[in-house]
C-alpha cells in the first residue's frame, strides 16, 4: 500500500506539472483582484476618502470600498474561455465574424498598455470582438459590463472564467465612484481594458454620445505606453434588433434573464456578419485631472469609432427606403446615399444600390422587415427599419428620421 500524500504536498506537485499555454494545458487561473485590492486600498485618494474627506469616514467607508472591490475582484481562465465557442456554437454559428485591421491592434498591444473602446450594438459584442481578437492571437483584455449582464449562470461564468468586470452604470454612490476608478487605473498597469464608452447598448439605432465616467477612470491609470484603440462593430441584422426598436429609450433596466429569453427568441432564423474594425492608436496626452479635457478625448474617440463604422447593405436601404417603392427607385436611392457616404470617407461595404438591395433585401424580408413583390417593396415593420436606418446617423447630414 503506498504512503498517503498529504493534500499540501499534492497541491504543490499538480502545480509544478502544469505546463505552459503554448503546450496546449489548461494553465493556472489569474485571479485578476488579489494584488490590485491591496494597490486600491493603499492610493492616497482611497486613504483621504476613509480618513472623512468626502462626508464618511472609518470603519464604515474601509467596509463598503472593500465590499466593491470583492464585487469587482474577477478571475480569467482564458483557455476555458476560448472553448466558450463550443456551447455557445448554435448562437455563434449565425454569425460569420469578419475582422478589419486587426494588425493594429498587434502593434498596439507590442507597444504598451490598450483601452480598446468600442460602439455597442448587442449582448453578441461581448463575445463577437473578443472572439476576433483570440482568433487573431491578440493578448485578452479584461472586459467592463454591466452590472445586469452577472446574475445567475452568466455571471459566475463572467466572475469566474471570462474576467469581466462588473460595472453599476447609474450609481451615484461616492464609495463607489473612487473604487471604481481607483480599481481601473491599478487594472490597467497589468491588464489591456475593453470597454463601450456609450455605457449601454444603443436602442434606437444611432452612436450615441460618449459617458466619460469609465474613460475618466482609465486615463488616471497615467501609464507611460498607453494608447486607446477605437473599435466598431456592425452587424447586417442585430440579433436583439425588434426588442431594442420596440423599447426606442431605454428608461428601466431589465433583468438580464428576460433579455436572454428574448435573444433566443429572435435567434430563430437569424443569420448576419459581423465586422470588427481596428482604428489607428490615439494617445493618451491629455490632463486626466481635466474634465473638459477628459470630455473632448472621449468624443475624439467617438468620432473615430464612427468613422471606422461599416456600412453594410441593410442601413443603406433602410436609409433609402420609402413607405412603398418601386425597386428601381429604392436602387436610385440607395446610389444617392452610397455617393453622399463615400463622399465623407466612410467605411463602405457595398459600391452600388443594385448590390446593396440584392444583398439587404432577402435578409430584410426574412427578417419581417420589409416585403417585396410584383417589382415593388413595401414597409412591413417601421420602428425596426427605423433603427437600422439610424445607424447611419453619424454619418449622414440628413437625419434618417425624415426618410420613413
Amino acid at each position: 500500500m503506498k504512503p498517503r500524500v498529504p493534500r499540501q504536498r499534492r497541491e504543490e506537485q499538480h502545480r509544478a506539472t502544469r505546463r505552459s499555454p503554448s503546450a496546449g494545458a489548461i494553465v493556472e487561473p489569474v485571479p485578476i483582484s488579489d494584488g490590485i485590492s491591496e494597490a486600491v486600498l493603499s492610493r492616497a485618494d482611497i486613504a483621504r476618502y476613509i480618513d472623512g474627506n468626502h462626508g464618511a469616514g472609518g470603519a464604515d467607508a474601509r467596509a463598503r470600498i472593500q465590499g466593491y472591490l470583492e464585487e469587482l475582484r474577477t478571475t480569467q481562465r482564458y483557455p476555458i474561455y476560448r472553448a466558450l465557442k463550443h456551447p455557445l456554437y448554435p448562437i455563434l454559428r449565425k454569425i460569420e465574424r469578419v475582422a478589419e485591421h486587426v494588425e493594429a491592434a498587434h502593434a498596439a498591444t507590442r507597444a504598451g498598455r490598450v483601452i480598446y473602446a468600442s460602439n455597442h450594438k448587442s449582448h453578441t459584442d461581448y463575445l463577437v470582438e473578443l472572439l476576433v481578437l483570440d482568433e487573431h492571437g491578440v493578448r485578452p483584455p479584461i472586459v467592463a459590463a454591466g452590472i445586469n449582464l452577472f446574475g445567475g449562470p452568466l455571471g459566475l461564468l463572467h466572475k469566474h472564467v471570462t474576467g469581466a468586470i462588473p460595472i453599476r452604470r447609474n450609481t451615484r454612490d461616492p464609495a463607489y465612484l473612487i473604487t471604481l476608478k481607483a480599481y481601473v487605473a491599478e487594472l490597467l498597469r497589468t491588464h489591456d481594458l475593453f470597454f463601450y464608452p456609450e455605457g449601454g447598448r444603443s436602442y434606437s439605432g444611432d452612436i450615441k454620445t460618449p459617458k466619460t465616467g469609465l474613460m475618466h477612470a482609465a486615463l488616471q491609470a497615467e501609464h507611460p505606453h498607453m494608447v486607446v484603440l477605437p473599435t466598431a462593430v456592425a452587424y447586417d441584422l442585430v440579433l436583439e434588433d425588434h426588442v431594442l426598436a420596440r423599447q426606442r429609450i431605454k428608461r428601466t433596466q431589465r433583468p438580464f434573464s428576460r433579455e436572454l429569453a428574448e435573444m433566443v427568441r429572435c435567434a430563430v432564423g437569424y443569420r448576419s456578419r459581423a465586422f470588427v474594425t481596428f482604428g489607428k492608436p490615439i494617445p493618451v496626452d491629455i490632463d486626466p485631472t481635466s474634465r473638459r479635457e477628459v470630455l473632448d478625448f472621449a468624443r475624439t474617440v467617438m468620432g473615430a469609432i464612427g468613422r471606422l463604422y461599416k456600412v453594410l447593405p441593410t442601413a443603406v436601404i433602410a436609409n433609402a427606403m420609402r413607405p412603398s417603392i418601386t425597386r428601381r427607385d429604392l436602387e436610385g436611392r440607395a446610389d444617392a446615399v452610397i455617393e453622399t457616404l463615400r463622399a465623407g470617407g466612410a467605411n463602405l461595404s457595398v459600391e452600388s444600390g443594385a448590390e446593396a438591395a440584392d444583398a439587404a433585401l432577402e435578409l430584410l424580408e426574412a427578417r419581417g422587415i420589409l416585403v417585396s413583390e410584383r417589382g415593388r417593396v413595401r414597409v412591413r415593420d417601421r420602428n425596426v427599419l427605423r433603427y437600422y436606418a439610424h445607424t447611419l446617423d453619424h454619418l449622414l447630414a440628413s437625419p434618417s428620421r425624415r426618410t420613413h
